[in-house]
């Protein structure tokens, strides 16, 4: 796993998935549970798999960079 989300896109996805986890806990709402704590970890690890599948990278350097 490389990094693949830049560091934007890695505020934008902590932020959204903050946001999104915590109406999913204060409503129990499972599906933004899990929405929300999709984002937050793909933020914190640095790496999105569907940004892997279709070649994605919006900004995290590379060894080739």
């Amino acid at each position: 796993m490389t990094c693949n989300i830049g560091k934007v896109d890695r505020i934008i996805r902590l932020v959204v998935g903050a946001a999104v986890l915590g109406w999913g806990i204060m409503n129990g709402n499972i599906i933004a549970d899990v929405v929300g704590g999709l984002l937050l970890f793909t933020a914190i690890i640095g790496w999105c798999p569907p940004y892997a599948l279709f070649g994605i990278n919006t900004g995290c350097k590379t060894k080739n960079d």
